[in-house]
């Protein structure tokens, strides 16, 4: 759920907690739902770690009257095609490549969301509730629950953005299959005799951002956005205390006749410790590329450039449709 959705965002490194306003609000902040003027459906797929991660998101979104709006979306993270070798050697100590079987682990989300328009102009607040779905083939699975709260104002060309995720901590309960633990339990002595705890817990986290779009000759257009994300910890961000750590990210977004856009950004600033003990800042850029005809719009984000950090990089296409267009 921290990984982002939407290639358009994802090229200006997340900073669209001000700007976003279509169907993939309800994961960026979904008081922006509230400036969708029809029904709206958008993909993405992406894939991480050289293939070997499948990341894939659906949304649908549409206005309830002109003053609010709602959406539901589904993300998938997942790891396919396991080998499970627990049960390669048989009683007798024999080899049987027969015995391997394939699993998948998998992480869902997810989100219904509310949004709606305040009596003060310009202000708007949303809602998320989500839903946590995690599966590791046959041997554990769980539940999670928690709430987002999104708010945006805009005055004078200017926007600003307050999302509050995980609002009131997003627990996740296990249940773990004691049977088949039991049968890796002791694979090696002394290590992995004890059950893993069966909550996982998530920490309420904010984002603060601010945009303005500059429009030049009715053709070009320039929207400059910010984010300042925070979290509630002391973590090896670029400003960090025992009290919160804050990690900027700036995107930038030039449009041509509302039809092509090319994005860029940078983001997830962090203290890296050099093996001279000396530390180093690392960040990750990131570019992007979109299309819009009528109400069709294509993207895709290339992150992770330059090896900046210790992911590889990754290609993400997303594709979202106005579904009025169909009228």
């Amino acid at each position: 759920m921290n990984i982002g959705v939407d290639a358009a965002a994802l090229g200006m490194s997340s900073a669209v907690v001000a700007s976003t306003n279509d169907v993939n609000a309800g994961y960026w902040n979904p008081a922006g739902l509230t400036h969708l003027e029809d029904h709206q459906i958008s993909l993405m797929h992406a894939n991480y770690f050289a293939n070997i991660a499948q990341y894939d998101y659906i949304g649908y979104a549409s206005p309830i009257d002109d003053r609010s709006a709602w959406g539901i979306s589904m993300i998938r993270f997942g790891v396919d095609d396991i080998m499970d070798t627990t049960e390669l050697i048989d009683s007798q100590g024999n080899i049987d490549y027969n015995r391997i079987r394939l699993f998948s682990t998998a992480d869902y989300g997810f989100t219904f969301s509310y949004a709606r328009k305040l009596p003060v102009e310009g202000f708007q607040y949303g809602v998320n509730a989500k839903v946590i779905r995690r599966i590791i083939g046959k041997f554990a699975n769980s539940w999670g629950f928690g709430f987002d709260v999104g708010l945006q104002f805009e005055r004078n060309d200017w926007k600003f953005g307050l999302m509050l995720r995980d609002i009131t901590t997003t627990y996740n309960v296990w249940n773990i299959d004691e049977e088949e633990y039991a049968k890796i339990a002791n694979a090696i002595p002394g290590e992995n005799n004890e059950l893993p705890e069966s909550t996982e817990i998530t920490l309420p986290k904010a984002q603060l951002g601010v945009s303005k779009r500059f429009d030049f000759h009715n053709d070009y257009s320039l929207l400059v956005a910010t984010n300042l994300n925070m979290r509630f910890e002391q973590t090896n961000d670029i400003i960090s205390s025992k009290i919160v750590s804050i990690d900027p990210a700036v995107g930038f977004e030039f449009g041509y006749t509302d039809l092509v856009f090319l994005r860029a950004g940078a983001g997830n600033f962090q203290n890296v410790m050099q093996l001279d003990n000396t530390e180093k800042i690392n960040f990750q850029p990131n570019i992007g590329l979109g299309f819009k005809y009528k109400g069709i719009q294509v993207d895709y984000a290339l992150t992770d450039l330059g090896n900046q950090s210790t992911a590889l990089y990754s290609n993400i296409f997303s594709l979202k449709v106005d579904l009025g267009i169909f009228r």
